[in-house]
């Protein structure tokens, strides 16, 4: 293919630009910028890294919270044509220091109040010539600020790139082992942005505005992308800890139209007071994903806040891009025939969706197998991980790792990780079903049920169960009670486990493999020899 033939995706940015120059493009407590400001940043900082020998390319980590820089880099990277590596700014040093390691970076951009995260980075990797602090650098080190400065005022030329050339190097969460790099592309990303428009929030225009309540490493920044392309503003939160009140604050003081989430935040918000406290009838489009989200937590979220709930599946080798289900195929009354309760919803535009068996045959309508998909939005692999990019895209379909069902309108039911699955009594039982009744117990607030070791029926399923504040004691027995008739008996947990909190990823979803440490640690389990 002719490389000129593809956008370069930094194009985005500097159309916006043109078009809305005064327009508020990011909003963080009292400060504000326009669409002209940070595009002046931008170039301004790509002919800053140019003079410094960075090119085409180059891998850029950098480790941040959400601020002006965090939402801006990764223009500067697409501009370039270098790859960008965001990072969690929860992580710890090691677990940054690995993945500056592996994705060969050459520079780190990086908060000041993280020395401790390029100390173990420059122990780790030989490669690291550059380090590039926002706020006050140490010495070696250049300052975010300065660089911009120094070549403020000058146009930036964008890279020539091909419908391959890698952008982004995105990272699974590493909730089954060793982070991986999914390399995402030009070609992939201008696909995604285009169908998250189309499908997760049609008609966005510069009117709009969108609120970022998580990391703009993964989701939230593919979600601030679509934002940039039609020139609606996004607001920070002042910091990062998460207020639900001031969200809603927010929320009404800047008429927030959409935002990206997960179902763990959505949940702590629609259970916050300030929620009936605050206007928020502006809200069009209350986009979660990375997990799915239980019917208890999804009727709670419809009956506060009215059709605004889109969710879709995916993950980060697709960028989100599986199945989407849309406001007006949620609904909090379930005999109502648009509730779809418990689907994650329909194909996204220009993807296909199939449930595959262990030799990569379709099972048949309503069977349980792997979710697949293959269309535009796919990958093109895991950087220097050729067997695992192998493994992940055999038979010429990603797979997702998780199972599921589609039925006979073609709609996706996702019945939990493949790795979640249990075997008792030689039956397979999927936990999140049982989660699903469990969660209808007006004193449960979260849960997580996981299969363990167990002499006599091989594996046996134990629930970790979070109450909610105003709950008294809750028994075994009622649990067990609350469950008959409502699933069948061997799917039940033999044991029940009652914590304060759920141990959670850097993005809010609960991590099973945490909590099965914890009880092992506990000694509440014991792994069978």
């Amino acid at each position: 293919m002719n490389p000129a033939q593809v956008m370069n995706l930094g194009r985005l940015l500097t159309h916006t630009a043109k078009l809305y120059p005064h327009h508020t493009a990011l909003r963080q407590g009292e400060q504000v910028w326009t669409w002209s400001q940070v595009n002046a940043r931008v170039d301004a900082m790509v002919n800053a890294l140019r003079a410094l020998g960075i090119n085409k390319g180059d891998k850029i980590l950098m480790q941040s919270r959400n601020n002006l820089q965090m939402f801006e880099f990764c223009w500067v990277a697409f501009k370039m044509g270098c790859v960008w590596v965001p990072t969690n700014f929860r992580l710890t040093p090691n677990e940054v220091a690995y993945l500056g390691a592996s994705s060969d970076s050459i520079a780190i951009v990086v908060e000041d109040i993280f020395a401790g995260h390029v100390d173990a980075l420059l122990a780790e990797s030989k490669l690291i010539r550059h380090v590039i602090t926002i706020g006050t650098p140490r010495a070696g080190e250049l300052s975010y600020e300065d660089l911009i400065a120094a070549h403020l005022g000058e146009t930036a030329i964008d890279a020539t790139v091909a419908a391959d050339d890698p952008l982004w190097f995105f990272y699974t969460s590493g909730t089954t082992g060793k982070p991986k790099a999914g390399v995402l592309t030009h070609a992939q990303l201008a696909f995604v942005v285009t169908n998250h428009l189309a499908d997760l929030a049609p008609g966005t225009t510069e009117k709009d505005v969108s609120i970022v309540v998580a990391p703009l490493s993964h989701g939230a920044g593919v979600h601030a992308l679509l934002n940039v392309a039609r020139g609606a503003a996004s607001i920070l939160m002042p910091s990062e800890r998460f207020d639900p009140e001031q969200f809603w604050q927010l929320v009404e003081q800047h008429r927030v139209t959409n935002l990206f989430t997960v179902p763990t935040i959505v949940k702590m918000l629609v259970e916050h007071p300030a929620v009936d406290q605050y206007d928020h009838s502006s809200l069009r489009y209350m986009i979660y994903a990375g997990a799915p989200m239980y019917r208890a937590d999804q009727k709670r979220a419809l009956q506060k806040l009215g059709k605004v709930l889109v969710q879709y599946f995916g993950l980060g080798e697709v960028t989100g891009n599986i199945t989407v289900l849309p406001p007006d195929m949620h609904s909090a009354e379930d005999d109502d025939p648009n509730a779809n309760v418990g689907s994650c919803g329909r194909p996204r535009t220009g993807m296909e969706v199939a449930i595959l068996d262990t030799d990569c045959q379709p099972v048949a309508t309503g069977e349980i197998g792997e979710i697949c998909c293959r269309g535009p939005a796919v990958f093109v692999g895991y950087y220097g991980n050729e067997d695992a990019t192998k493994k992940a895209l055999r038979g010429g379909w990603f797979h997702t790792g998780d199972l599921g069902k589609l039925d006979d309108r073609g709609l996706l039911y996702i019945t939990g990780r493949e790795s979640d699955m249990y075997i008792s009594g030689g039956s397979n039982v999927y936990p999140k079903e049982v989660e699903e009744v469990l969660l209808t117990h007006p004193a449960v607030a979260e849960i997580a049920i996981l299969g363990v070791p167990d002499e006599k029926w091989g594996e046996i399923g134990v629930a970790v169960i979070v109450l909610r504040d105003n709950a008294k004691d809750v028994t075994d027995a009622e649990l067990l009670a609350h469950l008959e008739d409502r699933c069948a008996k061997y799917r039940w947990p033999r044991k029940f486990f009652f914590w304060d909190t759920m141990p959670k990823s850097g993005y809010g979803k609960i991590v099973k493999k945490d909590i099965k440490r914890l009880l092992l640690e506990r000694g509440e389990i014991v792994e069978l020899m």
